[in-house]
């Protein structure tokens, strides 16, 4: 079963920009409440895009350098990447619908 990957300021380029396959990444903090609501939901995306979609997680407090690159104000927000490049964004504890709804435009 697959799980997000953490990664930080100095895995960042390597694991989402260098990816060979889509990534979503999860701003997040541990303080976040809205963040603990949709973590069960970005593991079960991580299981069901297995191979098509990297899923990986980011705290915004120990890696304030990328969030502070991506212009990440309030959390959770999910970054959308394919080919190095950002494609689409979500900001709140959005429904599981409207991420699939990204990730299907991401991977098309």
């Amino acid at each position: 079963m697959a799980k997000p990957m953490e990664v930080t300021d100095a895995t960042f380029e390597k694991e989402v920009l260098q990816s060979d396959i889509p990534v979503l990444v999860d701003f997040w903090a541990t303080w976040c409440a809205p963040c603990r609501m949709i973590a069960p939901v970005v593991e079960e995306l991580a299981n069901e895009y297995e191979g098509r979609l990297k899923v990986v997680k980011l705290d915004v407090d120990s890696n304030q350098g990328t969030a502070m690159k991506y212009g990440i104000r309030s959390i959770p927000t999910l970054l959308f990447f394919k080919d190095g490049k950002q494609q689409e964004q979500l900001i709140g504890a959005v429904p599981k619908k409207e991420i699939v709804s990204k990730i299907e435009q991401v991977l098309s």
